[in-house]
């Protein structure tokens, strides 16, 4: 059986799961050293606060949501973060915005920073879409459901956004009428939505 030592063990696993923390290793009996040790020679990086990825690792352009995903990951990516993954609009935002259920606890990250918003009940699990970022597992809401997240939230974002967002999510349909309406219903912004989507359907 041909072993491998702990250095080649932290490299095949920083290619197989992507971005790595520290407990990776001390779960599976390696030391943190070794990893310190990658890093002095080039082979590891470190990504942020306890995160490192392989050198020779493709960073994607949603790196940060990746790193978010791997220190929060009962979080679910959304708002203008969700905007920016689906390519809806033309947000880009400095923060990863994450929401967690109502009771979960405040993340305590340095890094990415994140903007927490809070879902509860079906908000929770409808309209959430799992994508894999750098091999890390990421909840994202999904582009209907993004749209009406920003209409109810358009005191937090602006009513521009949320405008900006369902105009070009009709345009390059992404989502159907029946999609929109759905989420708008449970994020109890049908009413707020509804003159915006007969227009659009008129």
């Amino acid at each position: 059986m041909n072993m491998l030592t702990p250095s080649e063990t932290i490299l095949e696993l920083a290619r197989k799961i992507g971005v790595l923390r520290v407990r990776d290793l001390t779960s599976r009996g390696i030391h943190p050293e070794y990893l310190r040790r990658l890093c002095r020679q080039g082979l590891m990086v470190r990504t942020g606060r306890g995160l490192y990825m392989a050198a020779d690792a493709d960073i994607s352009a949603h790196h940060s949501l990746a790193q978010a995903a791997k220190m929060v990951p009962h979080g679910i990516v959304c708002l203008l973060s969700a905007l920016r993954f689906h390519e809806i609009g033309t947000q880009n935002p400095h923060e990863v915005w994450m929401a967690l259920g109502r009771t979960a606890a405040r993340p305590r990250i340095d890094y990415p920073p994140l903007r927490i918003v809070r879902f509860s009940g079906p908000g929770l699990t409808e309209g959430i879409e799992e994508h894999v970022i750098e091999g890390v597992s990421v909840k994202v809401t999904s582009p209907a459901r993004t749209v009406a997240d920003c209409f109810k939230y358009r005191n937090k974002i602006g009513l521009d956004v949320a405008l900006e967002a369902l105009k070009e999510c009709r345009a390059s349909r992404r989502c159907g009428i029946g999609d929109l309406w759905h989420h708008a219903k449970l994020c109890r912004v049908a009413n707020v939505m509804k003159p915006y989507l007969e227009a659009m359907s008129a």
